[in-house]
């Protein structure tokens, strides 16, 4: 059953970086460039993702057990991230130009444009709804520790970005819909659901030409960019799988969790870098190595987690 649940996960994961590779030959072809990726990303985060999260809560049943299992499910989301903040206390501790951005790195991981998609293909509608609350608590998260972290003494708590923020907002949207049983016409729910389908491949393609325009020579001689992929891709979601199963949590919550804690680091590490005036090159460099390594261990972990 292990290796069985490998091989679904692997293939699921096999396909979308196929669909990454398409994205990266594309930008080396000049078809479809990262300056053209990077006008869609505004699209693909404010319209396609919010329709994809928002259809989630459509397709889900409303009951009493839905609901609860929800609510575990946003306090998993918050664990996972508190288990990764205390994971990575001993490590990168130098308040210089690169630990700040090992660190972001190695807590926080790519849920909008991994773990969303990538819940859809494995667990479909039921597993996008259960990730759904994974971007809320990293996006209350990243904008307050996240900043510390990368900014230091510069904090500012900004209850702004903490609400209005895409991910946030289409849970607001899709959360009382599911409550209150209310279903759209078709006429409004086949739009949502088209639209929010495109979220997968975008997301994908995007990425793969924000590889293409990374120096992938240099990302394998920094041993530090190591240490993140072990803690982020490995420690973390082992441990976070040991802990939740203790708790007595299992079936697509358990594999929605795994997926949410093994993501490879955000696109943040870079934003984040850039803004705060850190190392860049550094946070390009470990978002691409981290991203290659978890082509191997997600499936693993993921096919754990079905396994438990």
């Amino acid at each position: 059953m292990f290796f069985e649940n490998v091989q679904t996960a692997a293939t699921q994961v096999a396909i979308l970086y196929i669909i990454v590779f398409a994205g990266f030959v594309c930008d080396k072809g000049k078809i479809f460039t990262e300056k053209t990726a990077r006008k869609l990303i505004d699209l693909l985060l404010y319209i396609m993702t919010p329709c994809m999260i928002v259809n989630s809560f459509l397709d889900m049943e409303c009951t009493a057990e839905t609901i609860k299992m929800f609510f575990i499910s946003l306090g998993v989301a918050f664990a996972t991230h508190f288990i990764a903040i205390a994971l990575n206390l001993p490590f990168f501790r130098k308040k210089n130009y690169t630990d700040p951005v090992y660190k972001y790195a190695s807590i926080y991981g790519n849920v909008g444009f991994m773990a969303l998609p990538l819940a859809q293909a494995v667990l479909g509608a039921e597993g996008v709804f259960y990730c759904a609350s994974g971007v809320i608590a990293f996006n209350i998260i990243t904008f307050t520790h996240g900043v510390k972290v990368m900014s230091g003494d510069e904090f500012k708590l900004n209850f702004k970005k903490l609400i209005f923020n895409p991910g946030v907002i289409s849970v607001i949207i899709g959360l009382p819909l599911f409550l209150l049983k209310i279903k759209l016409p078709s006429v409004l729910s086949q739009p949502v659901d088209m639209v929010g389908s495109m979220t997968t491949p975008t997301a994908m393609l995007i990425f793969g030409t924000y590889l293409s325009n990374t120096d992938l020579k240099s990302i394998f001689v920094d041993k530090k960019i190591y240490l993140v992929a072990l803690l982020k891709l490995i420690v973390l979601p082992l441990l976070c799988l040991g802990v939740y199963r203790l708790c007595g949590i299992t079936g697509t919550l358990l594999a929605a969790s795994a997926i949410t804690a093994s993501v490879p680091s955000a696109n943040n590490t870079f934003m984040f870098a850039t803004k705060y005036n850190k190392d860049a090159f550094v946070a390009s460099k470990t978002v691409a190595l981290v991203s290659f390594v978890s082509i191997i261990t997600m499936p693993v972990v993921i096919a754990i987690a079905q396994s438990m």
